[in-house]
Order: structure tokens, then C-alpha cells, then sequence
């Protein structure tokens, strides 16, 4: 079975162009479910360059729909034998400010729109850039 991935290497995905906000922020809670905003956050700011793009993707996945660790081997196979939306398509990019560096090894971390290292990501011509996608249509 072929199996995709949305891992980037050595790319810095920019804030969506119509993106709300000039500072990044923390994704609100609402009540005590997680949304996916807020498992996304809490990974990559409590761990940066820890996990890949498909790490976090699939981690959410089985958050949601309480899979438990015995399963995901098995999970994880068949939720990659679909292509799936990448980081580009997170609500951190879209809405909440964040841009998402992926390094050398594919590992992500976030950047506030308005830090020095998103700006310095921005104009490293070492590096590759995509928009996240935007939230509405042209």
C-alpha cells in the first residue's frame, strides 16, 4: 500500500496572506475539549524540532479519535494510505500567526509572525517557502 507523507525538508511555511493577526497567539481553549489548534501548539512550543509534520498530524488524529497506542501502527498505515492535508492547512498558520520551520531532518518548530527568526526564515534564500493556505478564497 503506497503510503504518503506530509513532511517538508529544510522549509519554512509563512503565515497565511490573509491571515487575521500581526502577533502571533496562543489558540484559546474552549471548555475542555482540544481542538486541533491546541494539540498542534502544545506539541511544537513545548517540543520544538521534535516531531515531524506527519508526527503531529497522526498524533492528532488518534487524539481525537481515541486510538490507543496498541492500534496506531496499524492507524498510522492506513491514515497514510490517503493523502492528507500537510501544516500548510493548520489553523497555527492560518489564523494563529505561527510559521513553521521544518529543518534538515524534517522536524518542526513554530515562529511568531512578528520575531526576529520568522523574519530571518523569511528572507534565508537557503531555504524553502510556502504560504499556508488561506482561510477564504480570493
Amino acid at each position: 500500500m503506497k503510503q504518503h507523507t506530509t513532511n517538508y525538508i529544510n522549509t519554512f511555511i509563512e503565515v497565511a496572506e490573509d491571515c487575521p493577526v500581526m502577533q502571533a497567539e496562543v489558540p484559546p481553549q474552549k471548555g475542555d475539549k482540544l481542538s486541533v489548534a491546541n494539540m498542534q501548539y502544545n506539541m511544537l512550543h513545548e517540543h520544538p524540532y521534535r516531531y515531524t509534520s506527519d508526527e503531529v498530524i497522526f498524533q492528532c488524529y488518534a487524539f481525537k479519535n481515541e486510538l490507543t497506542n496498541d492500534g496506531w501502527d496499524d492507524a498510522r498505515e492506513q491514515f497514510f494510505s490517503r493523502g492528507q492535508a500537510c501544516l500548510r492547512a493548520s489553523p497555527l498558520a492560518k489564523r494563529y500567526g505561527f510559521g513553521i520551520h521544518h529543518n534538515e531532518a524534517g522536524k518542526v518548530a513554530l515562529y511568531g509572525r512578528e520575531t526576529k527568526e520568522y523574519q530571518h526564515f523569511c528572507a534565508d534564500k537557503q531555504i524553502q517557502k510556502v504560504k499556508a493556505m488561506r482561510s477564504k478564497r480570493a
